[in-house]
């Protein structure tokens, strides 16, 4: 199996992003799949709910100073982390004054000492060099998107920036599209997600994440949603989303045979 990679993007913060990516990441592993969860935010939310500490940062791995396998650290729960830290922003600065500054992930992954089924990297809420970075590594894109008024209009946006940023580098990507934080008892999500069925066919996913507030508790204690309560709504549908990215990501490679 080949290498699953997936830039988890989205522009708008709160949308559930990180918790996708982490969540997604410890399906995986249930699922006893090989999964690299890279936190590319600096805000490093994605660290601090997989890992106790770390010594070594995707930062320093941008930056040339240590080799991409030294630092990778596994998570109790048998997934393994790239890790970021607060001083990713400062790494962004230096990365625009560099050559091939949009491809130093991509470089960097070429030098995995080990392959993975999946590959999941957490952007930051924002299109910098970091995020251009991720959509130079991946071939997917998941989009999480949440039930709002503004959805569709932000979703526009982020769309027509990714189709730009793709042609100027010459990458092309699979979108999936995620609705995440679901409450069907709200008629503006109810609305807002039949519009998202209408305009976004073959690229919209079944998989729904419903709003659940044990999803949100999981990260303050450092856990995932499977081992905080692995019987909760939100883990039955991180469940079953990892099944149905797994499907649809193997009936590409079948097509592409």
């Amino acid at each position: 199996m080949s290498q699953k990679i997936f830039a988890i993007i989205n522009q708008k913060g709160g949308v559930g992003k990180t918790t996708t990516a982490v969540s997604l990441a410890a399906a995986y592993a249930r699922m006893k799949r090989s999964v690299l969860l890279i936190d590319f935010d600096p805000q490093t939310n994605a660290s601090t709910a997989t890992l106790d500490q770390w010594s070594h940062s995707v930062g320093s791995v941008l930056e040339g100073n240590i080799p991409i396998n030294d630092a990778i650290y596994q998570s109790p729960e048998g997934f393994d982390v790239l890790p970021a830290d607060y001083h990713l922003t400062s790494t962004e600065l230096k990365l625009l004054k560099t050559q091939d500054k949009e491809s130093k992930l991509k470089q960097a992954l070429a030098t995995l000492n080990r392959s993975y089924d999946f590959i999941l990297i957490d952007c930051s809420p924002s299109l910098n060099i970091l995020t251009i970075n991720a959509l130079v590594s991946a071939q997917n894109i998941l989009i999480p998107i949440q039930c709002e008024y503004y959805a569709l209009e932000g979703l526009a946006k982020l769309l027509q920036t990714i189709d730009s940023v793709s042609k100027q580098l010459q990458v092309s990507h699979k979108l999936y599209l995620l609705r995440t934080m679901y409450d069907g008892r709200n008629r503006l999500a109810v609305d807002v997600s039949n519009e998202l069925s209408k305009h976004f066919t073959g690229q919209l996913l079944q998989t729904v994440i419903p709003r659940n507030i044990r999803l949100a508790e999981a990260p303050s204690f450092g856990e995932s949603i499977f081992t905080y309560d692995k019987s909760s709504q939100g883990a039955i549908a991180y469940l079953a989303l990892a099944g149905e990215l797994n499907r649809l990501t193997k009936q590409l490679e079948q097509q592409d045979a």
